[in-house]
């Protein structure tokens, strides 16, 4: 903590000599600092962080905008009311807030700093639907040349924001414009009413839910809202969701637009059935969905948002009898999965920023980056498997959501018992599931002692057994030294004189953890006999291809 403090006092000093520009704001920050005027200045100073190529923008309370002098604040003096502010601000702007609020105990007075993320790439924001700038140290709304300046960032890249010449609005979907209307009304009912936004033309609707540029219509529109039968505006890039069946059983369908109902549709095609689970120490079952749906929703909204269309590759959702693995084209656009999982990352470029806003203002995404934490979240209560995410092949990403409780009481206990970070618990996740985990994190779960074995063949240690009220499973699991298994073999051979390869395999391999696959035991079979022979231990006095394995002593009393 008091590095933590030092290093924002160093911060607020280099703030302060700097002095007040387009990218840093001081204030005193009184008790009666408005939410309103807050919004504001986050607006204006992530806008102009974007137009100056800054990543980051500072509002400073406690110190004197004319003096330089810091003066301490009384401005919300708990941490509680302090992040309450971060829900404010993410209302009113519809997907954007601070990065982090600072608190430094100076001494001249306590200090906050509002960390404030650059307006991403092609996306300024808005405060209750008006974007704000600086005008030297006033606050003033954002100038069309700027505004423009921002849209213009990535437009001429982002294929989701080109606009359609030929398409008008009678390619879209009547439906899919119903349903875009009642979204976006929800999306905004702290500030628009339903009446406002009924009294709109669709024109004007789209305009302001970013689907289409003052009235023309866009890649996004198409894909959102088009009629299917418009989607040939799109080729050569194929607009397609294909759901497929594998198992006993084979079926697919594709889905083209509207995506804005597509989703659904293909989430109906889902076999979702209902599971029993019957938690420890009770005598009724629990009956959960096999599949979340707002999981499979936000995970398959997720694909459209960010698939690289210019692949030419379709949306693949592969249902098979224990999991759904949802495909899309396109590299994971920014950081790694676990980002997102572990802290409050906020991406600061989309692949498809035109696209990702539109779907943000129609309530199908969550552009902060809290989509994924709220999958894993979500998978985490009710007790099954996390998510995996796939990255290994190029230019392609796989979520897999696992739809069977590989052990509720082990998953339960794990997460609730054991007081587990959730970085912990997914790394032990995955070597439930025998699946990596990165040589960091090995190393990490060893010096805690939650995993024993040798890579790849991880198991967890005595510790979470006895939390997890898995003994057995560790027995079963663990790895005994070679000290033990020789006992048995020579055990075996004191007693009937000798042994053949077969024999032993038969001896040891049951013995052996069951985290070895049959090639593995094979390997620590042989080895442990080419160990034993040249201790002198046993002899073999058979050939290679037919041993005959006895004690040495017995060998030499037979010669």
């Amino acid at each position: 903590m008091a590095q933590d403090q030092a290093a924002f006092e160093a911060l607020l000093n280099q703030l302060i000599s700097h002095w007040e520009s387009e990218v840093v704001e001081f204030k005193r920050g009184k008790d009666g600092f408005s939410s309103s005027d807050l919004g504001k200045y986050l607006s204006a100073l992530a806008n102009e962080a974007n137009l100056r190529g800054q990543d980051r923008a500072w509002l400073v309370f406690g110190v004197d905008d004319k003096t330089r002098a810091v003066v301490g604040t009384t401005y919300k003096e708990t941490p509680e009311h302090l992040q309450a502010d971060k829900q404010q601000i993410l209302n009113g702007t519809g997907s954007f807030t601070f990065r982090d609020i600072h608190v430094l105990n100076h001494k001249d007075g306590r200090v906050i700093l509002f960390e404030i993320p650059a307006a991403p790439r092609g996306m300024p924001i808005s405060w209750n639907g008006h974007y704000y700038g600086r005008a030297g140290e006033s606050l003033a709304a954002l100038g069309q040349d700027k505004l423009d300046d921002i849209r213009g960032q990535t437009l001429a890249t982002d294929w989701t924001a080109q606009v359609v010449e030929k398409a008008s609005i009678a390619d879209l979907d009547p439906n899919a414009l119903k349903i875009a209307r009642e979204r976006f009304i929800a999306k905004h009912a702290n500030r628009i009413t339903p009446e406002e936004v009924d009294n709109w033309s669709d024109v004007a609707l789209l305009d302001r839910a970013k689907v289409t540029q003052s009235g023309k219509i866009t890649r996004t529109a198409l894909l959102l809202l088009g009629r299917p039968e418009s989607a040939w505006y799109l080729s050569p890039h194929p607009a397609e969701i294909t759901w497929k069946l594998e198992g006993e059983e084979r079926a697919y369908e594709h889905f083209g637009p509207p995506f804005l109902l597509a989703s659904s549709l293909v989430f109906a095609r889902i076999r979702n059935i209902q599971l029993r689970i019957l938690p420890e120490n009770e005598l009724l079952a629990h009956e959960v969905a096999k599949y979340d749906q707002r999981v499979v929703l936000e995970a398959l909204h997720n694909c459209i948002a960010h698939q690289d269309y210019t692949r030419a590759g379709r949306i693949v959702v592969i249902e098979r009898p224990d999991r759904l693995v949802l495909e899309n084209q396109g590299d994971f656009f920014e950081g790694q999965p676990e980002d997102y999982v572990l802290t409050e990352r906020v991406p600061h470029r989309y692949r498809n920023p035109f696209l990702a806003q539109a779907m943000t203002e129609l309530n199908m995404i969550d552009h902060m980056g809290y989509g994924i934490q709220d999958i894993y979240r979500r998978q985490r209560q009710r007790f099954f498997p996390l998510p995996d995410y796939d990255l290994s092949e190029p230019h392609v990403v796989r979520l897999t959501i696992h739809g069977r409780v590989v052990d509720p009481a082990y998953s339960r206990l794990l997460m609730q018992q054991t007081g587990l970070p959730l970085s912990d618990v997914l790394a032990l996740d995955r070597v439930q599931k025998r699946l990596p985990i990165t040589e960091d994190a090995a190393s990490h779960l060893r010096r805690t002692h939650l995993i024993e074995g040798r890579k790849p063949n991880y198991h967890v240690s005595a510790v979470v057994a006895e939390a997890t009220a898995k003994k057995a499973d560790y027995i079963r699991m663990r790895a005994q030294d070679d000290t033990f298994y020789a006992k048995l073999l020579t055990d075996y051979l004191e007693r009937f004189g000798q042994a053949s390869r077969g024999d032993i395999t038969q001896l040891l391999t049951t013995k052996l953890s069951d985290a070895l696959d049959d090639k593995q035991k094979h390997s620590k079979i042989s080895n442990l006999l080419t160990k034993l022979r040249r201790k002198g231990m046993i002899v073999n006095t058979g050939s290679d291809a037919v041993p005959c394995w006895r004690l040495a002593e017995r060998s030499t009393e037979k010669k």
